[in-house]
C-alpha cells in the first residue's frame, strides 16, 4: 500500500474528480471502489461541494417508516434513517401496544434557548452581581432591540440569570440570558442579542467580557412523551419488574446510562436524520 501524504497543498481548491484521484492514488482504491465513491445518488456532486469542504463523494443510508404511531390523537407515519436492523421494527411494535389506551401524549416544547456571557476581571463579584440584577430591565430592553421581528411574533428575551464560579483564571460571573426563539433553533438570535448586550455588562460590572454565545444545553427545551403499556403486552409482571429495575440500574449508574441512553438515541437520531 502507498505511504499516505496528508499534507495536500490546495485541496479545497481541486474539483471533486481530481480530489478522487488523490485519494485514489494515496489510498490505492480500485477501479471499482473508485466507481463507488462517485456514486452520488439524488445529489449533483456540484450541489454537495458547495454544501462542506473537500468532497469526494456521497454517503447513502435507507429510509424506513415506523408504524402505528398514535400521537395526541393522530396517526402519524415516522421516517426513520438508519443503518441498524430491528430499530424501525421495535419502534414499531411499541407503537402498536400504545395504540389500545390512545397512543402517545406529547407536551409542547418550551421554545428557551440560552446565551452565555462570560464576564471576568471585576474588583469585587459580589458588587458586580447585583449591579446586573439592577440593570435586568435595562438588558433585556438591549437584547430585544435587535430582534424585533421575534418580539412582534410573541418571542425575544424573557429573563437574565447570574451562575458565579471560582476558577483556576479567577472568578467569573456566567450570565445567562434566556431567549424564546418560537420555531427557530436559535443560535443566530441568541449569539447576536449576547454581542450586543456585552458592552453594557462591561459596563455595569467593570469587568472583562470573553465569550458571548449561545448554550447546547437546552434544558428548558425538552420533549416530554407519556404512554400507558399493558403488562400483558410487554409479557407478564416479571418483564415489568425487569424493566423497571433496567431503569433504575442506568439511574444511577453512570456506566448503564450510557448504553441505555444510546438504545434512546437510536430513534431520536434516526428521526433527526430524516427530518432535517
Amino acid at each position: 500500500m502507498a505511504k499516505i501524504n496528508s499534507k495536500i497543498s490546495g485541496f479545497y481548491k481541486l474539483s471533486v474528480e481530481e480530489r478522487q484521484k488523490i485519494i485514489a492514488d494515496q489510498c490505492d482504491l480500485t477501479e471499482e471502489e473508485l466507481n463507488l465513491l462517485g456514486e452520488f445518488g439524488y445529489f449533483k456532486k456540484e450541489q454537495l461541494d458547495t454544501m462542506i469542504e473537500n468532497v469526494v463523494g456521497s454517503y447513502q443510508l435507507p429510509i424506513g417508516i415506523a408504524c402505528n404511531f398514535k400521537i395526541n390523537g393522530e396517526d402519524k407515519l415516522i421516517p426513520m434513517v438508519i443503518e441498524e436492523p430491528s430499530v424501525v421494527a421495535a419502534a414499531s411494535n411499541a407503537a402498536k401496544m400504545t395504540r389500545i389506551h390512545g397512543g402517545f401524549k406529547c407536551e409542547e416544547i418550551e421554545p428557551i434557548m440560552i446565551a452565555q456571557i462570560q464576564i471576568t476581571s471585576m474588583k469585587s463579584i459580589k458588587k458586580a452581581e447585583e449591579a446586573i440584577w439592577d440593570k435586568k430591565k435595562d438588558i433585556l430592553k438591549l437584547a430585544n432591540s435587535q430582534d424585533p421581528l421575534l418580539v412582534k411574533l410573541g418571542g425575544g428575551a424573557m429573563e437574565v440569570n447570574t451562575r458565579t464560579f471560582e476558577t483556576n483564571r479567577g472568578d467569573m460571573i456566567i450570565v445567562h440570558l434566556l431567549v424564546n426563539v418560537l420555531d427557530a433553533m436559535g443560535a443566530n438570535a441568541v449569539n447576536t442579542m449576547a454581542e450586543a448586550i456585552a458592552p453594557l455588562l462591561e459596563e455595569i460590572t467593570g469587568g472583562k467580557v470573553y465569550l458571548r454565545i449561545v448554550s447546547n444545553l437546552a434544558k428548558h427545551r425538552v420533549a416530554r412523551a407519556k404512554a400507558i403499556f399493558d403488562k400483558e403486552l410487554l409479557g407478564g409482571k416479571e418483564v415489568v419488574e425487569g424493566i423497571l429495575n433496567a431503569y433504575e440500574f442506568a439511574r444511577v449508574d453512570p456506566y448503564r446510562a450510557t448504553t441505555h441512553n444510546k438504545g434512546i438515541m437510536n430513534g431520536i437520531i434516526a428521526l433527526t436524520l430524516a427530518t432535517g
